[in-house]
C-alpha cells in the first residue's frame, strides 16, 4: 500500500466525483455466504454439511471467481475516475509536473477525504482500501475478466494476494506525487444516486 506524506500547504482542489457502477453480474450474496462457508467447511473450520470435497471445491472456485469479477468492474469505474483526476490535474501549475494515476490511487486507497470514507462505511464497505487497491491491481493487469477457464485453481484460491501484488506493481510503475486528503475533495455517489442528482438539478435550474 502507498503513504499519502506529501502536501500541497492550504490549497485545497475538487476532484470529479467517483461514480461507481451496479455489476450486472446477477450474483446474489447467497452465492458469496455459500462460497465463504465451503472455504470453512475445506479448511474444517465447521463442520461438513455433507457435500463432498469436489462440490465444495467448484462451489469454492466458482464463489471466487464471482468475486474476482465484481472487483473487476469496480476497478473500471475507478481507473475512468482517476483518467478524470489527471486530465483536471494536468490544468492546475502546482500539478501539471508530477501527478499520475498513481497518485490518486494513493488518495483513494490511503487518505480520502472523511466524507468518502463515512459513505463507504455506511455502505457496509469497511475494509475499502484493499477492496480499491484490488480492483485497480486487476484492471492494471486485465483488459477484460479473463474466463474461468483460464485461470488457475491456485490463483483463484489466492486472487486476493495476486491482486495485492499487482496493485502495488502498478504504484511502482511511474514515479508520482502522493496526495493527501488535505488538499483534495470529491464525492462518492452510485450511479442511480449520481443519476437522480443530476435530475433533481436539471429540475431546479
Amino acid at each position: 500500500m502507498c503513504t499519502a506524506s506529501s502536501t500541497l500547504g492550504s490549497a485545497v482542489w475538487a476532484l470529479p466525483p467517483l461514480i461507481l457502477h451496479p455489476f450486472n453480474e446477477r450474483v446474489p450474496p447467497s452465492t458469496l455466504l455459500e462460497n465463504s462457508k465451503a472455504a470453512l467447511m475445506l479448511s474444517g473450520l465447521i463442520p461438513n454439511d455433507g457435500t463432498d470435497d469436489e462440490a465444495l471445491k467448484r462451489r469454492l472456485l466458482n464463489g471466487r471467481y464471482a468475486e474476482l469479477r465484481m472487483l473487476f468492474f469496480l476497478g473500471k469505474d475507478v481507473f475512468r475516475w482517476l483518467d478524470q483526476c489527471v486530465e483536471c490535474a494536468r490544468k492546475i501549475p502546482e500539478l501539471a509536473d508530477d501527478v499520475e494515476p498513481q497518485s490518486f490511487a494513493c488518495l483513494l486507497t490511503a487518505d480520502p477525504p472523511h466524507n468518502v470514507r463515512q459513505k463507504l462505511i455506511s455502505w457496509g464497505v469497511a475494509d475499502y482500501s484493499s477492496i480499491f487497491a484490488r480492483a485497480i491491481g486487476l484492471n492494471a493487469a486485465f483488459a477484460e475478466p479473463p474466463a474461468l477457464a483460464l485461470l488457475s485453481e491456485e490463483f483463484l484460491r489466492a486472487y486476493h494476494r495476486y491482486a495485492d501484488h499487482l496493485f502495488q506493481c502498478f504504484m511502482e510503475s511511474r514515479p508520482h506525487r502522493p496526495l493527501q486528503q488535505l488538499n483534495f475533495r470529491f464525492d462518492l455517489y452510485a450511479s442511480g444516486e449520481y443519476s437522480k442528482l443530476l435530475e433533481s438539478e436539471w429540475e431546479n435550474g
